[in-house]
């Protein structure tokens, strides 16, 4: 385990934080769909000020070349110093000069927001100097954004190795949640896959089957293991070596006694759109012009008695394309009983990314036991990946 802000004085520090506050945004504006990041990181954020520490905001937004005034901060810093009632201080850059003095003349309890931390490409190279000039800014760093901790950059690694490094109370929830499911979980475990393509979830399902006791299918990736069972699944997606994965899949499940389901029935259509016409087919009597957008209400009634056997459900990945009503079905569905289950007492972690949206839209996010914050970071730690975000901070004693 890492050492977290609760294990350090922090009381008149200046405290580095690295949170995600890579927001989605409505389209073509700055108005923030989806404040959920924000608010993840508002117990440790609150807990610094508290003790009359001088907070120092970083983060990344998007993918910028250079500087780029659509990705600036400042629609983040106004809805935080909303949610913490205080003023949030928007830095002209993440480094320099003038950076500088600002974190400097903090009060105790004050917030500062760097700038943008991609508006230089030495974050993303991990520069030492860089590093450095961000290290100049604080006393403690504190790394409570585990959506970015599988990615070495200056802010996320870099700087660990300079200050005191400690996992804010976030980061922490992340590590000991996603750590439970693969060291301890309470049993039986069901790992509950969706999305859109096996290839993108293959390495975390070939390692969860070591420790899984079911292993449920959903969303496109059916596709491939309908095919792997000789079934034709018409214009769904689906890639080029995806049934051979499927298959590899099942056959290292059966070889482990673990139960495979994947649907016995779909939801098709020939288009996708916000006015396709939708039906529900058997799985193995998908026409050849109609693609699989969601699991049919046959497959949703199994997979619900299935999941109320268990104690640990982990969940990664859509259903179907949520985001048209008459695919949403699956997934409404689905996260409506593990809500109910998670109500009742089991642990039900469900993964970042368009999960972490699906559940947060359908409004049953605060039911959940954990909604992670990290898609691409949580499934690189499930597989068993070292994060380097993570492996850089201090050890507990």
């Amino acid at each position: 385990m890492k050492k977290t802000v609760s294990d350090i004085d922090v009381s008149g520090a200046r405290c580095l934080v690295r949170v995600d506050f890579n927001v989605p945004f409505e389209p073509g504006t700055t108005t923030i769909s989806d404040d959920s990041r924000i608010r993840a990181a508002l117990p440790t954020i609150n807990y610094l000020r508290e003790r009359g520490a001088r907070v120092i905001l970083a983060t990344h937004v998007g993918r910028p070349k250079g500087i780029d005034d659509s990705l600036r901060v400042a629609p983040m810093a106004a809805r935080l110093s909303e949610l913490i009632g205080a003023p949030v201080t928007v830095a002209p850059d993440s480094i320099g000069e003038e950076t500088e003095k600002l974190a400097a003349a903090l009060g105790p309890g004050g917030v500062l927001f760097l700038e943008n931390t991609r508006f230089h490409p030495e974050e993303e190279k991990n520069d030492p100097d860089h590093s450095a000039a961000l290290a100049r800014l604080a006393d403690i760093y504190v790394d409570d954004a585990f959506g970015s901790a599988h990615r070495a950059h200056a802010s996320t690694e870099g700087v660990a190795h300079i200050l005191p490094a400690v996992a804010g109370f976030l980061l922490d929830k992340e590590i000991r949640m996603l750590g439970g499911i693969l060291e301890s979980p309470r049993r039986p475990l069901a790992t509950l896959m969706g999305g859109a393509k096996v290839g993108d979830k293959m390495a975390v399902m070939e390692r969860l089957i070591e420790n899984s006791d079911m292993l449920i299918v959903g969303g496109g990736m059916a596709a491939a293991f309908l095919e792997a069972r000789g079934m034709r699944t018409g214009k769904s997606l689906l890639e080029a070596d995806g049934p051979q994965m499927a298959g590899r899949i099942e056959s290292a499940a059966k070889a482990r006694g673990i139960q495979l389901l994947i649907p016995t029935d779909v939801i098709v259509s020939t288009e996708l759109s916000a006015d396709a016409e939708a039906s529900a087919v058997s799985s193995d009597a998908i026409p050849d012009d109609a693609m699989l957008l969601d699991i049919g209400p046959e497959t949703r009634d199994t997979y619900t008695r299935a999941l109320r056997l268990c104690q640990t459900v982990l969940w990664n990945g859509p259903m179907g394309v949520f985001e048209y009503e008459q695919f949403a079905g699956g997934t409404r569905v689905v996260g409506e009983n593990l809500a109910q289950y998670a109500r009742a007492g089991a642990t039900v972690v469900v993964g970042g990314g368009s999960t972490a949206e699906a559940v947060d839209a359908l409004g049953y996010a605060d039911a959940m036991t954990h909604v992670s914050t990290g898609g691409g970071a949580a499934l690189e730690f499930l597989e068993g990946r070292t994060l380097p975000g993570i492996a850089a901070l201090n050890d507990a004693d």
